[in-house]
């Protein structure tokens, strides 16, 4: 195997993503929009940004280097094991990571793709914050088909049974698939089952779903029924909102126009009449506070989350105040169907159009996204065994492989987290995306907050928060 030259910008791990329970809730994100606990669902993240890459002769134009653009060292590291399984590979990977901490991912990786040459990726990293700008929007003339890669894409993405939302996001305006992720980010309810049993008397998935939906009208009756127990039903109004944004029907931007969804709107509503009726402890998401819920610390008792498989294990486990079933709140939660179908995160995996070495990043990114047998990415990845026995479990792309994997984990009680995850990537949509979500999001959640506090009226947020697109954002709004 050839060495692999690493370029790493920024090395400063976020700790909570490498230990257990026990872990500092606060250090797992820095908030929503950087790294989200891994959007992308990693076990390990970077934070801070660095100096330019060296140069290790790396280019998308020759040589025998590929190199690898991400904004944590999971994809690297996944390229690194797809080497050591395959010794006769015969490219060395130079690798360059820079967090999303502060925008600085997206200018830099901007920059190396249009400058091409020495440096210029081969294979690059997108989230779901921002993936639709490489795969759709301004940023899509760089990626090359996953077709020109080699990769027969219809009968791989019929075999591995890939989510559609996952699709829908990585297909470029020709019809071309340019994208892919290798997590299933399809959202769930996460409950604590003692509040179950203390409020319903009962635990099992299947009859918690029917209490807190379907639809939000549902859930506020299982909140009001909470409330007479002394619980929460959320955190915060941030614990709904990824429901809320992706099980709308159209996005942010419409025809280059703003565009309020009526759903998107109604998030007003639903924060408000969590907040007027106490029905959370009114925290924001990543933040001290929120973590303290996890645990079980906050002011009442918090009944649950809306989250995908990563949150369940790169956020939640780390800040559940124990490393095994009695401590803390390990061992006392359960899964089930949310009240609305959503998705919450992702990374995406792009090539570099101008790549002279397609076959061999076909090969990578086939093996990562696409492959559904027990040698794939795929498959240890959803059974804990990329790096050895005992690893971490995840939901990942390919529903034929969580069909035969065993998703059972003792954070869940023993559940098999897959019986609740599958089915929730069919519910998920990918079509609602813009490439400005990350930005109007922020505006959005931020004018919210403004309104449920009383600083604002319904009205005001709504105005104020249509001028921030249009003070900042290359967007009509009317």
């Amino acid at each position: 195997m050839k060495k692999i030259v690493a370029s790493i910008l920024c090395a400063c791990m976020v700790s909570s993503l490498l230990i257990g329970c026990g872990g500092d809730g606060g250090n797992t994100a820095t908030n929503e929009t950087t790294n989200e606990a891994a959007d992308n669902g990693g076990e390990a993240a970077t934070d801070g940004a660095g100096e330019e890459a060296a140069d290790n002769g790396g280019s998308a134009g020759g040589g025998e280097t590929i190199n690898v653009w991400a904004f944590t060292d999971e994809v690297p590291g996944m390229i690194e094991k797809y080497i050591e399984a395959h010794p006769d590979f015969g490219y060395d990977i130079n690798t360059t990571i820079i967090a999303t901490t502060d925008g600085a991912y997206q200018p830099a990786l901007d920059q190396a793709l249009a400058s091409g040459g020495a440096e210029a990726p081969d294979i690059y990293c997108a989230e779901a914050a921002f993936v639709l700008k490489y795969s759709q929007g301004d940023a899509s003339q760089y990626a090359m088909p996953y077709a020109d890669l080699g990769i027969d894409v219809d009968a791989a993405l019929e075999a591995a049974d890939i989510a559609q939302y996952t699709v829908d996001i990585g297909t470029n305006g020709d019809g071309n698939l340019v994208a892919l992720g290798y997590q299933a980010t399809g959202g769930a309810f996460i409950y604590r089952r003692s509040i179950a049993k203390d409020v319903w008397g009962t635990d099992d998935p299947a009859e918690i779903a029917k209490k807190v939906g379907p639809g939000w009208d549902q859930f506020f009756a299982a909140a009001e029924e909470l409330k007479a127990k002394g619980y929460g039903i959320v955190s915060g109004d941030g614990d709904i909102w990824h429901a809320v944004e992706n099980s709308s029907d159209a996005g942010w931007i419409v025809d280059g126009k703003l565009n309020i969804d009526p759903k998107r709107e109604e998030f007003l509503d639903l924060s408000k009449k969590l907040k007027d009726n106490g029905y959370h402890n009114d925290t924001q998401d990543w933040q001290d506070a929120w973590f303290a819920d996890m645990k079980g610390e906050g002011e009442k008792g918090i009944f649950g989350f809306f989250g995908p498989a990563w949150l369940i294990n790169y956020t939640m486990a780390p800040n559940c105040g124990g490393e095994a079933v009695g401590e803390g709140t390990y061992g006392d939660w359960a899964v089930c169907e949310p009240p609305i179908g959503f998705f919450w995160g992702g990374t995406w995996i792009l090539a570099n159009k101008d790549t002279q070495k397609a076959e061999a990043v076909g090969d990578i990114i086939e093996w990562i996204t696409l492959d559904c047998t027990e040698d794939g990415l795929q498959y240890k990845w959803a059974n804990g065994t990329l790096n050895g026995e005992g690893g971490t479990k995840d939901a990942v792309a390919s529903g034929t492989v969580m069909a035969m994997s065993d998703g059972s984990v003792d954070f869940l009680g023993g559940q098999n987290m897959f019986e609740a995850f599958v089915p929730a990537n069919q519910f998920a949509k990918g079509t609602n995306l813009t490439q400005y979500d990350e930005t109007i999001n922020t505006y959005w959640r931020d004018q919210v907050r403004e309104y449920t506090a009383g600083n604002k009226s319904r009205e005001q947020a709504i105005a104020d928060f249509k001028q921030q697109v249009a003070d900042n954002l290359d967007v009509i709004v009317e």
